[in-house]
């Protein structure tokens, strides 16, 4: 086993090393070892897009390749800015640094249990409340000052823009039925003047999406408990991080709609929003409708887009 980590020249050859833990495992250890770790019980995690280390049951090491620095400096820059002006615990880093040109961070694991493991068991009061909470948080997250994160690229302006150039081709290429495809120019018109591009940014996650965030149980009421990864993050418009919770978890159901939206801060929904957030469903970076959108047999139920974002949003 090497003591050295390569150079990758393209993602596929990285995944392939991370899905080879006797690759790289020996070095994860060695720079845990370098920070007077314990590396007694390490546990290698085969989801994500770094090299993450479990040290025990207090602490995660994750290893960036030099081609995923954008990460490193996204969840470095949010860790940083976001402590302690959360009434939700996030990860703190307790160490950080770099081997063979890869930065790593070392920091505290978050107790509660994985949102995708207790979000389908919830009776569906719990999931409002967690809907709702997952709304208040959003708005918590978008109060804290933006710091370095400013500077982070892309720019919210030059996002929207090549997001909007190669919309119409990434949804055909993604089989997105012809009578949604046909909807797309109209609605990307309006996306022109319902989306500012010049309004002061916030902090974007991305992706308030059950596989990062923990849930905690406590007399019958689950919570939300804890939020981690912060690597895709951007600065841009609130109703951007909408998104995820809309697609993997409000489901079209008009209780978790209003939850989410109010905890938001959102009263009853209007068209412009509806179609504002339509609009921003189809530009997010990793935009799927076929494979995001939670409700069942959804492409049989809507004729057109405006007919989609009122069975998404439905009052």
């Amino acid at each position: 086993m090497s003591m050295l980590l390569p150079h990758f020249a393209d993602a596929e050859s990285f995944r392939a090393f991370r899905a080879d833990p006797p690759r790289w495992l020996s070095v994860a250890l060695d720079i845990a070892r370098s920070h007077d770790l314990d590396v007694s019980a390490p546990h290698v995690f085969t989801t994500g897009t770094n090299l993450v280390v479990g040290l025990g049951d207090r602490l995660i090491l994750k290893i960036f390749p030099p081609l995923l620095r954008a990460q490193f400096v996204s969840e470095h820059g949010s860790l940083t800015q976001l402590a302690g002006r959360l009434h939700l615990p996030i990860p703190e880093i307790v160490a950080e640094g770099e081997r063979d040109g890869w930065p790593y961070l070392v920091v505290t694991r978050l107790a509660g249990t994985l949102g995708s493991e207790a979000w389908p068991q919830l009776p569906e009061a719990q999931k409002e409340r967690v809907l709702r909470q997952i709304g208040e948080t959003i708005a918590s997250v978008q109060r804290a000052p933006l710091g370095p994160l400013a500077q982070i690229q892309p720019r919210w302006d030059d996002f929207m823009r090549v997001q909007m150039q190669g919309c119409k081709a990434r949804h055909t290429r993604l089989g997105l039925a012809p009578k949604f495809l046909a909807g797309l120019d109209d609605l990307l018109r309006d996306a022109a003047k319902l989306i500012p591009t010049d309004a002061p940014p916030v902090i974007l996650i991305g992706e308030y999406i059950p596989e990062n965030f923990l849930l905690a149980c406590d007399d019958g009421q689950w919570s939300l408990a804890g939020l981690f990864d912060f690597g895709d993050v951007l600065a841009g418009w609130r109703d951007y991080d909408l998104l995820g919770p809309s697609a993997f978890m409000a489901a079209g159901r008009p209780g978790r709609v209003r939850s989410l939206l109010e905890g938001f801060g959102y009263a009853k929904p209007d068209f412009a929003l509806k179609r504002r957030l339509m609009a921003l469903m189809l530009l997010h970076r990793a935009s799927d409708l076929n494979s995001h959108i939670c409700i069942e047999g959804w492409q049989d139920k809507a004729n057109d887009l405006v007919e989609l974002q009122e069975l998404i949003w439905a009052e």
